[in-house]
């Protein structure tokens, strides 16, 4: 019999991989086209989107580090504080088993079956999985997030860079805005994909945020060039 394939071990990857792509695309290229819209040289352009994809996978790394790593220390807390009730109070223990899964539609009789079959195999595990709901492919990884976060965020960053370096030094908010518009909707078709959700709803929104985003920075350096 083949295993039914499921998408919902792909999610912890999948958030950080996508949220720093589209990061990486709307940040910095809302950065150049504010800069650009400022009537900025081309030289100075081209430096403040370097600056923004190096500050940018930076704060990604250092934000997805700390939030992650935090998670990762209440489920190591809260494991140690479950093995130590197994270890003083085993049969309490068993018991919010069988009323957690009396509360699930089993009767008591199975669910208590159940939970003596369950902690035989593995009790620390199968309390951290139905108590805490931590398992192999919800655990908190901080190191794999902050890489996944950074590196997406500079991939999605060089999209819009590389445009306004090879581009037209004349048309670079026209350049940049079509490329990342592209970009952002092929993004959001990938993770709709990916995670089984709709393509469509998923590319419209990713590719609504992202051009709300430019052109109000648009907005803004036009209107600093023309106040200053």
């Amino acid at each position: 019999m083949s295993k039914e394939p499921h998408r919902i071990g792909r999610i912890g990857w999948l958030r950080a991989a996508v949220l720093g792509a589209n990061d990486g695309i709307v940040s910095t290229a809302s950065l150049l086209i504010g800069v650009a819209s400022a009537h900025a040289n081309h030289h100075n352009i081209l430096i403040a989107g370097m600056a923004g994809l190096v500050a940018g996978a930076m704060s990604m790394a250092a934000g997805e580090y700390v939030s992650v790593h935090s998670q990762a220390d209440t489920e190591k807390a809260e494991l140690q504080r479950e093995k130590k009730h197994l270890r003083t109070d085993y049969a309490g223990e068993r018991e919010e088993l069988v009323d957690l899964y009396v509360s699930r539609g089993l009767t008591r009789e199975l669910a208590a079956q159940v939970a003596d079959g369950l902690m035989q195999h593995d009790a620390l595990g199968t309390h951290a999985r139905d108590e805490f709901g931590i398992t192999r492919h919800y655990k908190a990884r901080p190191l794999q997030a902050t890489w996944a976060s950074a590196a997406s965020f500079a991939a999605g960053a060089a999209v819009p860079l590389l445009v306004s370096a090879i581009g037209p030094a004349d048309r670079v908010v026209l350049a940049v805005s079509a490329a990342s518009l592209i970009m952002l909707a092929i993004l959001g078709a990938l993770a709709a994909h990916a995670g089984g959700a709709n393509i469509a709803v998923g590319t419209a929104r990713v590719t609504f945020w992202g051009a709300l985003a430019m052109a109000v920075t648009a907005g803004a350096g036009a209107a600093f060039a023309t106040a200053g």
